[in-house]
């Protein structure tokens, strides 16, 4: 298998691409992630996807390296929501999100460092979160969890559970599309020693927190 980095410090992430069997490199680029003034979702993901896979300087790269690049951001009623930086702007979206559905929208980007080529994908998630509780929400941040999270959670938490379905691929919801990312590398001619599957917990693509425990 050719080299493969991943641009991105995201455990989450790496978690995802080793369940279906790969190694990669990790490299975090240097990125602004802001978004253009009316830019859409689905233009600002793929355009960072695409400047996060540019990012590495030829020197930091072999030529048969391939660099994968994502960006994850969660929309509510056509407004993107980002990472919460204070208790409060985590509080604020939590809440904004709670007993509501949104999409989660990703962008990946393959580079062919060898040939210059850039493939892009988008992904498009939709994500219904429960009715949880103020007392929820603050035990949440006491934890230090929403901070590094677009929209401010994480669907896979244990404890605070927030999401109750998610229609579309689950993966997408933790970070990282794996279907479409094994079928840009397939086109490739990467071989993916094990089939994508939603989560790492085999769950199926439509997911129901009311089934999530029979279903693992």
């Amino acid at each position: 298998m050719p080299p493969l980095l991943l641009g991105s410090s995201s455990a989450r992430r790496r978690a995802l691409i080793a369940a279906v069997g790969l190694s990669v490199e990790v490299a975090r680029p240097e990125v602004d992630e802001s978004s253009l003034p009316a830019e859409p979702p689905d233009a600002y993901v793929l355009r960072l996807c695409r400047a996060k896979a540019m990012a590495f300087p030829p020197e930091r790269l072999m030529p048969e390296t391939y660099v994968l690049a994502a960006d994850t951001t969660v929309v509510l009623d056509g407004v993107i929501v980002g990472k919460p930086e204070t208790p409060d702007q985590a509080r604020a979206m939590l809440r904004a999100l709670r007993g509501r559905a949104h999409e989660v929208y990703t962008g990946v980007a393959l580079r062919d460092f060898a040939t210059g080529e850039v493939q892009t994908s988008l992904t498009v998630t939709t994500v219904q979160m429960r009715a949880y509780s103020d007392a929820e929400i603050e035990a949440y941040i006491a934890r230090g969890e929403p901070f590094d999270k677009a929209g401010g959670y994480a669907v896979q938490d244990s404890i605070f559970k927030p999401v109750a379905r998610v229609e579309g691929c689950l993966s997408n919801v933790i970070g990282l599309p794996l279907c479409a990312v094994c079928a840009m590398l397939r086109v490739k001619g990467v071989a993916v020693p094990q089939a994508p599957s939603c989560s790492p917990q085999n769950l199926p693509c439509t997911f129901d927190a009311a089934l999530a425990d029979g279903a693992r």
